[in-house]
């Protein structure tokens, strides 16, 4: 019995991507794997901000704007780290089947909300 089929997830792991076509050439999959790890550093990137600005920074904005600021860094940091595994997967996938790579709306998205973040956290410095 293996360890994955002990906890109830063997049907899950590996999934389907990590096991059909042939296997890429390593550069390449190491290569995807630092992505990945680019991508979970820009979101512990945001729950540091978030924890700094609610531990650090308490007068830099009233509560009303911090806190929903805040809880809204903590859930784009959480949604990007599943992002990142689930797109880790989709290119793996890809590169062994011979797929077509997709672009990544992540990054328009991400860049949107740190630029929105920003600006909500100016205006209201400048208000208070």
């Amino acid at each position: 019995m293996t360890p994955a089929s002990v906890v109830g997830v063997g049907h899950l792991w590996p999934p389907r991507d990590l096991t059909e076509g042939e296997a890429p050439d390593a550069r390449f999959t190491l290569a995807n794997e630092r992505t990945f790890l680019a991508w979970i550093r820009t979101s512990l990137g945001l729950v540091a901000a978030a924890v700094g600005l609610e531990a650090f920074a308490p007068s830099v904005a009233p509560d009303a704007v911090r806190t929903p600021l805040v809880v809204v860094l903590l859930v784009v940091a959480a949604g990007l780290a599943g992002y990142a595994f689930r797109r880790w997967l989709s290119v793996e996938g890809a590169m062994r089947t011979g797929r077509d790579l997709r672009g990544s709306p992540a990054t328009i998205v991400l860049a949107a909300l740190i630029v929105l973040a920003g600006v909500v956290l100016a205006v209201a410095m400048l208000v208070t």
